[in-house]
């Protein structure tokens, strides 16, 4: 997919099939993961994310019951226990009936928003302030967030060189950024964007859980369409949790293309 092929219709709204296939192609590679690539994608988790090996992008023409065992395989190969998998509309076979019939636990759904990043303004209130991140401090406010609200463990020194190395060079290259909400000067509020093919990845947003729904999420939801509109993205792609985020970004002016669903198995 090249830029042009990302840009939003006559009327405003991505075309269904863009969208659907820039987030089948959606994956994440923790610094420090492991993955590997043949009946689907499997990534390795650090302890840091609390280890386990996640599967998604399916694309095989075994079966669905050959596909997931030999993926349980790799989880057993690699050591671990926990194998958490991505439903995705693009997946050949389709794995969800396989993983139930496998006593695989339900545990997360998200849907698949986009919206063009340059049309309908997101209301942010007063008090309420954004900045995009560029020094360590930031960082360590941005980390400060993240460590209660994903429990995960904060970064250790060395970590902390490595996250804002990997930020510097994202920002230099135009490919990505993270930003910084705060309230009355309070960092409360993250969020990241990486952007590849003309659409622009919003992901990793966090509010402290005492800050929530005091517009702090609008406001970095508002600077990540603004910067990456500026950096020549004319799509906003994210995946919002049916629980959380989601009902925000559909009244932010996204709309909906479908859900993926997670599932779990403990071995």
């Amino acid at each position: 997919m090249t830029p042009t092929d990302a840009r939003p219709s006559a009327d405003g709204i991505p075309a269904a099939e863009d969208v659907l296939r820039a987030a089948a192609g959606w994956a994440w590679f923790p610094r420090g993961s492991e993955h590997v690539r043949d009946d689907l994608l499997l990534v390795r988790y650090p302890e840091r994310f609390g280890g386990g090996v996640r599967g998604s992008q399916v694309s095989s023409t075994r079966s669905a019951a050959e596909v997931v065992e030999r993926a349980l395989e790799r989880v057993e190969a690699w050591g671990e226990t926990v194998f958490t998998f991505w439903t995705n509309p693009a997946d050949e076979p389709d794995l969800e009936e396989e993983l139930v019939g496998r006593g695989a636990e339900h545990v997360d759904t998200v849907t698949v928003f986009a919206r063009p990043t340059t049309e309908g303004a997101v209301d942010v209130p007063p008090g309420v302030s954004v900045e995009v991140v560029r020094t360590v401090d930031q960082l360590r406010e941005v980390d400060d967030i993240n460590v209660p609200v994903w429990e995960q463990r904060p970064l250790d020194g060395d970590e902390l060189r490595a996250e804002f190395a990997e930020l510097t060079a994202a920002l230099d290259a135009g490919t990505g950024f993270r930003v910084l909400g705060r309230i009355d000067g309070r960092a409360v509020s993250t969020g990241g964007c990486t952007i590849v093919d003309g659409f622009t990845r919003l992901w990793g947003a966090a509010t402290l859980d005492g800050d929530r729904g005091r517009g702090a999420y609008r406001a970095v939801l508002a600077e990540r369409l603004r910067e990456s509109a500026a950096r020549g993205a004319a799509t906003a792609l994210v995946k919002g949790r049916v629980a959380t985020s989601a009902p925000i970004l559909a009244r932010a002016g996204f709309t909906r293309y479908g859900d993926e669903r997670a599932y779990r198995l403990t071995r």
